[in-house]
């Protein structure tokens, strides 16, 4: 089967990989049909990934078809359309007791990570029966792509970490994929404000777009400037982190109102300053997360009711064959404008 194979820092190349088999009695093994990249692919091949090494088929996000199922998976059967999730949950360790599936001691985000992902022909999905959701018939493949991972991320660490809430005030740093799932969600509890930043116009005007009631360009380097004088110096009560670099945390800590939540979602390679001489009197959170996954079936029925549009975010089509074009696509998304890549297995 063809395949996208991290081969260390800065290299990746579409090779012939062996058909995944069934390894334990509660594996699935999908045909991927749709597929995606995310901007932790790109973390991983900047190196900032450690535990993802090379020889590793990447991606976390899908949909497929069930090929084969092993003997103890009973929700699921050959034929079955499913949407992948990017975190694998055995649903019996004491952290998915806790519904912490990204710490699941047997799975978590593993899925082009660990093991082998889903940029691939077909991929090996761990406890399938708690990690694997049903497609109803007459669903877009390409919107519930954007469940995999996207949304639920967005979703979970930045809007319920952010405890966002009716008639507060959001600003969400990072207008990219992420940024922008975290505001199409966070509009199901009717803020009063929320500002996008960004380096990019184009994200912006595409924020405006989705319910952005604000945005700021901050190339120049005055977005706390600027945003405090929107909320008359006071801040926001929700600010979400949805890049990973320094800069954009740092900036989150100057955004933040006395009371408020600086929810974390970026994917962080570097340190980052905690500029407690100036928040230690302010009663803020700071909270942090991998995605759980928790919200997926909440969100499948709200894509199902047309509440929200995930299509919104795929900008541009490609196939397996052409995956490098893809990843080159989305990694110079300040040109060519992308923003979630759909590939076709």
């Amino acid at each position: 089967m063809k395949a996208l194979v991290y081969e260390g820092p800065n290299r990746k190349s579409l090779q012939d990989r062996p058909k995944p088999e069934i390894i334990a009695a509660t594996d699935a093994i999908v045909r991927v049909t749709k597929t995606t990249i995310c901007g932790t692919d790109l973390h991983i091949l900047k190196g900032d990934v450690a535990t993802c090494k090379p020889g590793r088929i990447l991606g976390h996000e899908g949909v497929g078809v069930i090929d084969t199922v092993g003997s103890a998976v009973t929700a699921f059967k050959a034929g079955d359309s499913v949407l992948i999730s990017c975190v694998s949950a055995c649903g019996r360790c004491v952290y998915c007791r806790k519904q912490m599936y990204s710490h699941c001691t047997t799975g978590g985000w593993i899925l082009g990570n660990s093991i082998d992902g889903t940029q691939a022909e077909f991929v090996r999905i761990p406890h399938a029966d708690s990690s694997l959701y049903p497609i109803p018939e007459g669903a877009d493949e390409e919107a519930l792509v954007m469940l995999s991972d996207i949304l639920p991320t967005g979703f979970e660490c930045g809007v319920l970490n952010g405890k966002v809430q009716p008639g507060s005030s959001v600003a969400i740093v990072g207008s990219g994929p992420i940024g922008l799932a975290a505001l199409l969600t966070a509009q199901f509890y009717s803020p009063a404000d929320i500002i996008m930043i960004d380096l990019d116009y184009g994200r912006l005007e595409i924020a405006k777009r989705f319910g952005a009631t604000a945005t700021i360009n901050s190339r120049d380097g005055r977005a706390a400037e600027q945003l405090m004088a929107m909320t008359e110096g006071r801040g926001v009560d929700t600010a979400i982190e949805a890049v990973g670099i320094p800069a954009t945390f740092e900036l989150c800590e100057q955004l933040v109102a006395p009371g408020g939540v600086i929810a974390n979602i970026g994917v962080h390679g570097k340190k980052v300053d905690l500029h407690l001489e100036t928040l230690w009197d302010r009663n803020i959170t700071i909270t942090t997360r991998l995605v759980d996954t928790v919200s997926t079936p909440m969100l499948l029925k709200t894509v199902r009711a047309g509440k929200i549009d995930p299509t919104r975010l795929i900008t541009h089509h490609f196939t397996l064959d052409h995956i490098l074009d893809a990843y080159e696509t989305f990694a110079n998304a300040a040109t060519t404008g992308a923003l979630k890549v759909i590939i076709a297995a």
